[in-house]
């Protein structure tokens, strides 16, 4: 392309993983004109570095656990598991890192794709620069939405780009198993991945500086994981810093707040997220590259009626799921406007992401799993609820010991005792990451606790542990 072409469209997506083609894909069906330009692969971080390798990762690990505690199983899969038969098998889920799948979606919805790095270079305008150098002009009549998620976030240790850390990408799309792995962070990414690493055959260290793992869950979530990590064979440390990090004939070198020297592999940095907006052109239309975006429950920036953040770059809740969820909102609203509708923004509105407050779920795929849903005990008093947390121990569930010999785990809710509605709930234990749902649409649905009581759970089955809770709420 010699030549700068301009093509108008209703709408322009920059960025087209699960949350721009979610956008997309709303407002084509509206009847929308809509364009998605992506510079990496279609289908974004969450299918080839996140979401699908990093659980087609855990999976033989998870599954391999589970059967170790089943009567006449355990014996049969003492054994190692296959690395190469894992790693294809997160490979085949990846599709090899070819999107040629998802390209074929996109044109299935009739939207257009231009591959390149596209930057906003004035109001309603996306400046597409391609593999070959070329530019393209994209304007927009009715919308933009910046859909370019985030990145890993190192710290600024010196040196740190000649060690060439893991990232959560590396962490996920690695063709060998480190013999010795060092694992900084102490959240969902540092968590899951020492899991899969440590059941692949790696000795894995992971150090946290706070004082436990899964900050942001209940504090029972991340003691039940470090203790079993422990149990695997990682050597867990919190309340540990790393001061800094070297490479020295290929080996790694990590030293602590103490000054203890500690030697891998390869390190892997799971210390944060940053927003993928630093060479996105926002300077262009008076915002600051490298910031998160803020927006109203319709998803519309701030100060800019034509513009709109989803997912990720909007720091709301960083799960694609939920960003999903926003990517449908959005382009619901993106058309109301662009059509004329009455826009439906009340909580709960078809236009206003209110789950995003108050019925943010996520699973973290760990052995055991955790799962929760709105807020925490800490959280729920923080924001001023008169709530009451109760808690029932898992293996006391029939459901649970059939499930598993030894069954460890636990359940809470969070009760707010004014309203008689659930402000939260959380689930650790094996399998538990299937029960989440039952609790989210109890929170999103705000379901009175009189009214739970008429939700019969299966007998026998971990979803009892329902029946337990409100027992323990009725007779505390």
């Amino acid at each position: 392309m010699t030549e700068t072409e301009t093509n108008a469209y209703d709408v322009v997506v920059l960025g087209a993983g699960p949350v721009g083609e979610n956008v997309a894909d709303r407002t084509r069906a509206a009847g929308l004109t809509t364009a998605v330009v992506e510079s990496e692969l279609v289908g974004g971080e969450c299918s080839y570095w996140a979401c699908m390798p990093s659980k087609a990762l855990l999976r033989p690990v998870i599954a391999r656990a589970d059967a170790r505690r089943v009567p006449g199983l355990r014996q049969s899969v003492q054994g190692p598991l296959d690395a190469s038969a894992v790693l294809a098998h997160r490979d085949y889920y990846t599709s090899n890192w070819n999107d040629d799948g998802q390209v074929g979606w996109l044109d299935s919805i009739g939207a257009d794709l231009h591959r390149g790095h596209g930057r906003l270079t004035g109001p309603r305008t996306v400046t597409v620069t391609g593999p070959d150098g070329g530019e393209r002009v994209l304007t927009a009549r009715h919308a933009v939405a910046v859909c370019t998620g985030s990145r890993a976030a190192l710290p600024g240790l010196p040196g740190l780009d000649a060690v060439k850390p893991w990232t959560s990408r590396e962490a996920t799309s690695s063709r060998t198993v480190p013999g010795r792995l060092i694992v900084i962070g102490g959240g969902v990414v540092a968590t899951e991945m020492a899991t899969v690493w440590q059941a692949l055959g790696s000795q894995v260290t992971l150090l946290v500086r706070g004082k436990g793992l899964l900050p942001r869950m209940e504090p029972f979530a991340g003691e039940l994981i470090a203790d079993a990590l422990k149990e695997a064979g990682a050597d867990v440390r919190t309340g540990t810093s790393v001061e800094s990090v070297t490479r020295e004939n290929g080996t790694v070198v990590a030293v602590t707040g103490t000054g203890e020297r500690i030697e891998a592999d390869e390190i892997l940095f799971a210390t944060g997220r940053a927003p993928r907006t630093d060479d996105i052109g926002l300077e262009s239309i008076g915002l600051d590259p490298g910031s998160w975006l803020p927006v109203d429950d319709s998803l519309r920036v701030t100060g800019h009626d034509w513009l709109y953040a989803v997912g990720d770059v909007n720091h709301r809740a960083l799960l694609t799921h939920q960003g999903k969820y926003q990517a449908r909102i959005a382009g619901a609203a993106i058309a109301a406007r662009a059509t004329g509708e009455t826009l439906l923004a009340e909580p709960w509105g078809a236009h206003a992401a209110t789950a995003d407050h108050t019925a943010v779920p996520q699973v973290v795929f760990t052995d055991p799993e955790a799962a929760a849903v709105g807020l925490s005990l800490a959280e729920a008093e923080e924001a001023g609820h008169r709530v009451r947390a109760v808690d029932v121990d898992l293996s006391t569930v029939s459901g649970a010991g059939l499930y598993a010999d030894g069954y460890q785990g636990r359940a809470r809710m969070v009760v707010d005792i004014e309203d008689e509605i659930l402000r939260g709930v959380t689930f650790v234990g094996p399998g538990v990451g299937e029960l989440i749902h039952s609790a989210t649409i109890a929170v999103a649905g705000q379901v009175p606790v009189s009214r739970l009581w008429h939700a019969v759970p299966s007998y026998p089955t971990i979803s009892e542990v329902w029946l337990r809770l409100l027992e323990a709420y009725r007779d505390a």
